[in-house]
């Protein structure tokens, strides 16, 4: 797939409209400290001259520097960041599931993205997650067990991005999770918190009550060491043997098994289908935004297209002049309502569906679209668009579900860059974990459950080797001259689309700072209620969007966003403090 190049001359079409982005980078605006509005402890941004790396955990993060100050490039550092995650965040992402990639080469200039999305093993069906009695299975009935396990790529995609942009040793970057799985590491308040929340996994899975619990069946406490040898084991396998020997051989048996093995809820996962997983390269999904260049991930993501669509009608705004408030709020939400309902409608995995990408971001549909919004009245319920260059059937609406995910954003040395957004899906994935130490994911549920609206077919039905739909987008950010500007991303399932925008509104628009953009309060629309984030400012908006006809729910919004801005001097990185990440570097 030939990747996007960003050259130069972009700059002579857009200076016009970008006088603050002259030869240097715009000044942060100050703004107040988040725990003003939240609650919550603020995070401090970190700055850096020579790179950056953005991650949930310190000692991810950690990981990745590590990699930067041996010279490695930025794949070097989200794979470091990526196997020590699945060490200490395992709720989230790590081998046992599926990853997007969006790389920035310096020195050509391009983006490349890659797909390492699970798949829908051969032997799946439309009625995977339809019950005896003709409906939708429960979320969880279908999530515990191995019916909702799909084919892991992230570790066919850390191989196929090291490949290809890698400069230190394979066996290199797996040094610090082997370090910390051997010799362990403290319970964070997060994992902690998490499993004691959890209801299924010390059921579901022996292996995983072992590692997380203690006899009296309580997690272990805050600051307990947790070791993890048998995750340790696997990667010494991966490091030594390369990526193969997770798709085949005693891995790849140990994944069937423990897939097939659940008592209640089995899975029908073969060694064919983890031996035939491959890496998919996609076409960028790039678009303007003002004076910026703004690229993520295409489909099956729905991610890049519905921020990018969400972008383009809030672009028919001075939302600089808004600032924080429900005037802004109304805006959000009503892009928010046109983009998810366009997503439900046509998007899906590209193998199976023809979806119309240059159609859903064409400038003029999405202007189109914006027109639909009153400034004083919420829409309600938004209808999906006739975009144009459609080629396909016209599908019946699926919303699907998302949950968990984490987030790596990286900038090396040398000014390459990786946006890379990784997940199991739900926390704690499947509620498995195979004898290597490692929780398997419960992708397939982000299919819609039932294959079929109102004797309509839906895009992101079950079908075998399918990808589903997912709203994950890792973006990067090009100024007016072409030049790397911000690498961002975020985790929280579906409302990821509302967090990233939220996020780029807040650097791009009001020019915060970004930690203090990554920290500003949640808020959007899925097409249903108008969503604000509890405890915070954003509460305090629910009185005039509700003047305005919105239905708002306010409700725990925790996003994961990692942000790192380039600035004239270096860099400048936010970790989301909603969850216990850094943004470090040297």
């Amino acid at each position: 797939m030939r990747p996007l190049s960003l050259p130069a001359a972009l700059a002579a079409l857009v200076l016009a409209t970008a006088p603050a982005l002259s030869q240097t980078t715009p000044a942060f605006v100050p703004a107040p400290a988040p725990e003003a509005s939240t609650g919550r402890a603020p995070h401090v941004h970190g700055e850096a001259t020579r790179y950056m790396v953005a991650a949930a955990n310190p000692l991810a993060a950690d990981a990745g520097r590590e990699m930067l100050r041996a010279g490695g490039s930025a794949v070097d550092a989200a794979i470091a960041v990526q196997l020590v995650l699945n060490l200490v965040e395992p709720q989230s992402s790590g081998i046992g599931g599926g990853a997007f990639l969006v790389h920035w080469d310096g020195k050509t200039q391009t983006v490349n993205t890659l797909d390492g999305r699970e798949t829908a093993p051969a032997a799946a069906t439309p009625d995977r997650f339809m019950g005896p009695d003709g409906k939708p299975m429960g979320f969880y009935t279908a999530v515990v067990g191995g019916r909702s396990v799909g084919v892991p790529g992230t570790p066919r995609l850390l191989a196929e991005a090291h490949k290809r942009w890698g400069k230190l040793p394979w066996a290199r970057l797996f040094e610090p999770a082997i370090r910390l799985a051997e010799n362990g590491f403290a319970v964070s308040p997060r994992l902690n918190g998490l499993l004691a929340q959890e209801r299924y996994l010390a059921d579901s899975s022996p292996a995983a009550k072992a590692l997380f619990y203690g006899a009296d069946g309580k997690p272990l406490p805050v600051g307990a060491t947790l070791r993890n040898p048998a995750f340790a084991r696997t990667l010494r396998t991966l490091a030594e043997q390369g990526v193969d020997a997770f798709y085949a051989g005693p891995i790849a048996e140990d994944i069937v098994a423990t897939v097939k093995g659940h008592a209640t809820n089995p899975g029908d996962m073969t060694l064919a289908d983890l031996a035939g997983y491959t890496v998919k390269e996609r076409e960028p999904v790039c678009g303007r935004y003002r004076a910026f260049r703004i690229c993520g991930m295409g489909p099956p993501s729905s991610g890049a297209i519905a921020v990018q669509q969400m972008l383009g009608v809030l672009e028919t705004q001075d939302i600089a002049r808004m600032g924080e408030g429900p005037e802004a709020a109304h805006w959000f939400a009503e892009a928010g309502r046109l983009a998810f309902a366009d997503r439900a409608r046509y998007l899906g995995d590209p193998a199976f569906v023809s979806v119309p990408v240059e159609g859903l971001v064409d400038p003029a549909y999405v202007k189109s679209r914006a027109a639909l919004v009153n400034p004083e009245r919420s829409m309600g319920k938004a209808e999906a668009g006739e975009p144009p260059m459609r080629k396909t059937e016209r599908f019946a609406p699926s919303d699907g579900i998302e949950h968990g995910t984490s987030h790596i954003s990286v900038v090396d040395a040398d000014m390459n860059a990786v946006s890379m957004t990784t997940t199991i899906e739900d926390g704690f994935g499947a509620r498995l974990m195979t004898q290597g130490g490692f929780l398997l994911n419960n992708e397939l549920t982000d299919f819609n459950f039932s294959p079929t609206e109102n004797g309509q077919r839906v895009a992101n039905r079950v079908e075998a080797g399918k990808r589903p739909r997912s709203s994950m987008a890792p973006t990067l950010v090009f100024d007016a001259f072409g030049r790397l500007y911000a690498v961002t991303g975020s985790p929280g399932g579906s409302q990821i689309i509302n967090f990233v925008a939220k996020t780029l509104v807040g650097l791009l628009d009001w020019k915060l700072d970004p930690q203090v953009a990554v920290d500003l309060p949640n808020r959007g629309s899925r097409n249903g209620p108008t969503e604000l984030e509890a405890g915070t400012e954003a509460a305090g908006w629910k009185a005039a969007l509700e003047a305005k006809g919105h239905q708002v729910k306010l409700m725990e919004m925790t996003s994961g966003i990692q942000a790192i801005v380039v600035t004239p001097t270096g860099f400048v990185g936010g970790a989301d403090s909603r969850r216990e990440g850094v943004a470090i570097g040297d």
